[in-house]
């Protein structure tokens, strides 16, 4: 078994090799505000009701899609609406019109506070394809990390229109999930939860050091039993519940014998590969999790996208920088490449944690 799951990594890391030397652009996330209606324990952008930074208007954006159309970087784009929350873009029907008649399939990641079935429907035909939704644990526990009494129950409602509406084939939708010391105990009961409402797909992440969570991870983070227990109860889910639902872990980092257990693929951060990203003041990054100025590639104010994709983002391309530190002589390093790029606060910094090192050894 071990010896399959190592010619299988080899035959990955080729594939990996050629993602990279050709880093078609698969996926577009547009951070379309900065605005937010909740004040969340761990957002990682420190996102505010009224934040000092404008929404970027719909037009700028649209000259980045017509940009990279003429440009012919991507032959199948998917762009991902995100904030901040979207929702409180009163144009963003418009928008997603819009995208659809340039050819681009689009969906949106929410909250679900203002996702009531009458904004559903709208978006549903403005062409929406794919929506995700944070749910994180139960009432009490979503609440407490949402800081809003009424987060879990507009959340949930939101929910159980889109398992309706994805039941019927008008569109891929999944909960997403923040694992953190509030909710790790029950996710057993929340998984089954999910399971008779209908949820056919489930993300879960973790607490990383960015934004508004560097401030509560103390409070919020696992504990080193507890992160190996959440690859275990993972690895369970999918290989126990995955005709009822099909589980995912983040893409955060190389985790040796869970890799495969815990995802469907093997870990390959794809930040400024086949993802990229446009921030709401116009800066281009590859996730926008990466959010350290050593990965801001440059703006879409004062050069194209399509001229910045083509000539930037080697950091990300060529990881040889990143082998320094615990990295240096780690015998891992072909499989990983220094982790997920969102846990460096630099190209100079050590990585914040090692997946692998600091919490599965």
């Amino acid at each position: 078994m071990k010896i399959l799951k190592e010619f299988k990594h080899f035959v990955f890391r080729q594939y990996r090799r050629r993602e990279i030397k050709k880093h078609e652009l698969d996926y577009l996330f547009w951070e379309c505000t900065l605005r937010c209606n909740l004040n969340c324990l761990h957002c990682g952008s420190d996102c505010l009701k009224n934040s000092q930074i404008p929404d970027m208007p719909k037009e700028d954006f649209f000259s980045v899609l017509d940009d990279i159309s003429s440009s012919g970087l991507s032959r199948n784009l998917t762009i991902c609406i995100t904030g901040g929350e979207p929702l409180l873009r009163e144009d963003l029907l418009l928008v997603g019109r819009k995208i659809r008649e340039k050819g681009f399939k689009w969906g949106i990641v929410t909250n679900g506070l203002m996702l009531d079935r009458e904004r559903f429907i709208s978006l549903l035909n403005a062409k929406m394809s794919s929506l995700s939704i944070s749910l994180d644990g139960f009432e009490l526990q979503h609440n407490k990390l949402r800081c809003n009494s009424n987060s879990f129950s507009k959340a949930f409602e939101a929910v159980k229109t889109a398992v309706e509406f994805s039941q019927k084939g008008f569109l891929i939708f999944d909960v997403i999930t923040c694992v953190s010391s509030l909710n790790f105990s029950s996710l057993g009961k929340f998984r089954d939860f999910l399971i008779d409402s209908g949820v056919k797909r489930w993300r879960i992440f973790s607490i990383f050091s960015s934004g508004r969570a560097d401030k509560n991870l103390e409070f919020l983070s696992l504990s080193k039993t507890q992160y190996r227990e959440l690859l275990d109860f993972i690895s369970f889910t999918r290989k126990n519940f995955g005709n009822k639902i099909s589980l995912n872990y983040s893409c955060e980092g190389f985790l040796d014998d869970y890799e495969l257990e815990v995802r469907d693929y093997f870990y390959f951060c794809r930040a400024g590969i086949s993802v990229a990203s446009v921030m709401c003041d116009g800066s281009l990054t590859g996730c926008l999790s990466v959010r350290a100025k050593d990965f801001i590639q440059g703006n879409i104010y004062e050069k194209s996208f399509s001229e910045i994709w083509k000539n930037g983002f080697s950091v990300m391309r060529d990881r040889r920088w990143a082998k320094k530190n615990k990295c240096q002589k780690c015998s891992f390093w072909q499989k990983c490449l220094g982790g997920g790029l969102h846990l460096y606060k630099s190209v100079d910094s050590e990585i914040s944690h090692c997946n692998l090192k600091d919490f599965l050894t």
